[in-house]
């Protein structure tokens, strides 16, 4: 399987979001534009034959961090390192941009990220505890070696 990893757009992270079941709802296009609104950012595609597949979107939370936000790949084309070339190469553009460590968070319903995480020199660093009976957050931090 031939994958290709680009630049995206606010209308293609929408389009893919209703794809990812485990979004309970999909992502807008005014939810994405307000939080990207004014700050740095990346949104990262992956492509298949020419067919949108995966995502990664992050932004700039501070000078030296960046916060990897949102991220799914459909479920047809899971298990075949979507999710990691996507990781691989914005964590590339990070280190390139001069950043020094990317924070992410996620939940324990998701297993597959918990461990490509890990894997991939990610570490717990805290626990963001639910509001109104959501789920708590899992926070990890990557540090990038300069």
């Amino acid at each position: 399987m031939s994958i290709i990893i680009e630049i995206g757009s606010t209308a293609d992270i929408v389009a893919l979001s209703k794809l990812i079941p485990e979004f309970e709802q999909a992502t807008t296009f005014e939810q994405l534009e307000s939080r990207l609104a004014g700050v740095v950012s990346l949104i990262l595609v992956a492509k298949c034959q020419g067919a949108l597949i995966g995502y990664k979107v992050g932004y700039q939370l501070t000078e030296d961090t960046f916060y990897s936000w949102l991220g799914g790949v459909i479920p047809e084309y899971r298990k075949h390192g979507v999710a990691t070339q996507l990781l691989n190469y914005q964590e590339k553009w990070v280190w390139n941009a001069g950043y020094k460590q990317i924070k992410v968070k996620s939940m324990d319903r998701f297993p597959s990220m918990l461990k490509m995480l890990t894997s991939n020199g990610y570490e717990i660093v805290g626990l963001d505890k639910s509001v109104c009976g959501s789920e708590d957050k899992i926070l990890f931090l990557k540090r990038l070696v300069v």
